[in-house]
């Protein structure tokens, strides 16, 4: 069996329950939900979801970096949405992150997120170690 390596990052916002922000395994990073929090301050930024959405891109980018891996290297994202509604306007943050990369995706309609948050996104990337 392999080692876990958990991953923790200042540059994205801290576990605040009993997980990590990621944990890196057989070359693999798991990495939990994020929402839009600054990871400076510990707020929610914005209001509208291509806000939030920006910001929870920037903080997988950090859990992802710290863990050894990228954007470019995602496997699988699922997305989490308060409104369906909203589909259109985080699709576009979306794809302005991963540019032409193209990983696997679920989006799963929620009844609520953490802090009143309008996404939280997960993801699944290779190691480039």
């Amino acid at each position: 069996m392999s080692q876990l390596e958990i991953v923790d990052t200042d540059r994205a916002p801290r576990a605040i329950g009993p997980y990590s922000q990621a944990v890196v395994a057989d070359g693999w990073i798991f990495c939990s939900g994020q929402i839009a929090l600054d990871p400076a301050g510990g707020e929610v930024v914005g209001g509208e979801v291509s806000l939030q959405t920006d910001q929870v891109m920037k903080n997988l980018a950090a859990v992802l970096q710290a863990g050894g891996a990228s954007l470019a290297t995602v496997a699988k994202t699922t997305v989490f949405l308060v409104d369906m509604a909203d589909f259109a306007a985080m699709n576009e943050v979306y794809g302005r992150h991963f540019g032409d990369h193209r990983p696997a995706r679920a989006t799963v309609a929620v009844a609520g997120l953490p802090r009143g948050v309008r996404v939280e996104i997960e993801c699944v990337a290779r190691v480039r170690r």
